[in-house]
């Protein structure tokens, strides 16, 4: 029997994912002639066909479909044995991350200094955008690691939730609002509401609440920048609903007030999700390492509390 190696079985199970021998030549880093040389090994080593060769693509025969399975099982226990033998601290190569706004202005930081101390050999390409593009950059394995408004509800997808992040209403202290302690929804009608963008679920959230249960037409302004979302607040343009931790530092000033209202939205959840096919232990050490520090920074903030305290 001609010996294959774990190269190959890598390989084979690249271009299955990808459905592309070009494909999986970028992700390895080589060319496409080296990848089709190590699946034609594969095949002559095990005396069967694993890819039918279409015009733009491949997809897997039935024997390359029999193979999936204990490839995957071999390529796991062959990572296990490699961290058993090399030191963390001598991990290497490129970690593309994506990460939402919210997550930027809070535990971001604190997250790369333990990424950079951990693994000194790792680079971060960071991507920073909203949910629905981290997610479909994921799902394309153009992001190794994404953490997001979440989960991320597909088999192939590993999902670490994160400490929530409360809602609250706040707007300029110059906004001529009722003097009353806690205010009604339609309180905040007068003013334009200022949102996360169209395709959020705290947009469709609040746009369902306030059609559903008050006559007139809301005016929401959703905005993609949670940047932008917060100029506008600080300018009077509207009340907005944005994380209590963002706008922390504009409550503590008395550049922002805090609205207490009857109804707010749902806290945001996000997750830390990557990709489980192919394995990719760097985007999985890294997914528990910011779970690590997410609950850190709630613990130090007192978010976690807080949010329990909702």
């Amino acid at each position: 029997m001609i010996p294959f190696n774990i190269k190959q079985l890598e390989t084979f199970l690249l271009v299955a994912t990808f459905g592309s021998f070009r494909k999986a030549a970028e992700r390895l880093n080589t060319t496409q002639p080296a990848v089709s040389t190590r699946i034609a090994g594969l095949e002559e080593a095990l005396g069967a066909k694993l890819f039918e060769r279409q015009s733009s693509t491949v997809r897997l025969t039935a024997e390359g479909q029999r193979l999936l399975p204990p490839a995957q099982r071999v390529l796991r226990v062959a990572e296990r044995l490699q961290l058993a033998a090399n030191s963390l601290s001598e991990t290497a190569g490129v970690l593309r991350l994506g990460i939402a706004e919210s997550i930027v202005h809070t535990w971001l930081p604190d997250f790369l200094r333990e990424l950079q101390a951990n693994y000194p050999l790792v680079d971060t390409d960071i991507v920073v955008d909203a949910t629905t593009t981290l997610r479909n950059e994921l799902m394309s394995h153009r992001l190794d690691l994404a953490v997001l408004m979440g989960p991320i509800l597909e088999y192939s997808i590993e999902n670490i939730e994160l400490p929530t992040f409360p809602l609250v209403w706040v707007c300029s202290p110059h906004l001529k609002l009722p003097n009353r302690r806690k205010l009604m929804l339609k309180d905040l009608m007068q003013f334009p509401i200022i949102s996360y963008a169209r395709s959020t679920r705290p947009y469709s959230e609040l746009h369902r609440k306030l059609t559903g249960e008050l006559e007139e037409t809301p005016r929401i302004f959703p905005a993609n920048s949670l940047a932008a979302s917060i100029k506008m607040t600080l300018s009077g343009i509207g009340i907005a609903s944005l994380p209590e931790e963002v706008v922390q530092e504009y409550t503590a000033s008395g550049q922002l007030r805090i609205v207490d209202c009857e109804w707010h939205p749902s806290d945001l959840q996000f997750t830390a999700s990557y990709s489980s096919e192919p394995s990719n232990p760097m985007a999985e050490r890294a997914a528990k390492l910011a779970a690590c520090v997410a609950h850190a920074y709630a613990a130090r903030t007192g978010q976690a509390q807080h949010a329990g305290e909702r």
